[in-house]
């Protein structure tokens, strides 16, 4: 049995990554009678790895509880991971796309801002003529 520090230094998370994770319910340690403390079965070692190697592929906690409660129940999880990833990567494609055209806007913009006065603190119409005069998406 490990407490939450043990926990953490053999696998690499910190110890608050330890108790959100348990607070969450990815990790379920015993409570030692003696003292209260959360103590860790070597398994939980394992899961705690999982965890951190699903978000780097991205997966949610949300999506990363259900696969481990799946697996807790005798199921494979693995054809819900390899759809849930291919519509991630459908998803991140997409926002991909919407971040270069965000991108390509913003240069625009600054190049055609180059030679522009800042505003004029009297014309009670504007509040900024950059931003005013900028390219919208629709028009370029």
């Amino acid at each position: 049995m490990m407490t939450v520090t043990e926990l953490a230094k053999k696998s690499g998370a910190t110890p608050d990554a330890v108790r959100y994770y348990t607070r969450m319910g990815l990790l379920q340690p015993e409570r030692n009678p003696a003292n209260g403390y959360r103590l860790y079965q070597p398994k939980e070692i394992n899961w705690l790895k999982f965890i951190r190697q699903a978000k780097t592929l991205g997966f949610t906690l949300h999506e990363i509880q259900e696969i481990m409660q799946s697996r807790s129940e005798g199921h494979s999880p693995c054809p819900h991971v390899r759809e849930t990833l291919k519509n991630r990567i459908v998803e991140n494609r997409q926002h991909l796309k919407e971040l270069i055209e965000l991108q390509d806007r913003m240069e625009k913009a600054l190049l055609q801002w180059s030679d522009m006065p800042d505003g004029d603190n009297n014309n009670t119409q504007s509040v900024c003529p950059l931003i005013e005069a900028a390219i919208s998406p629709t028009s370029s």
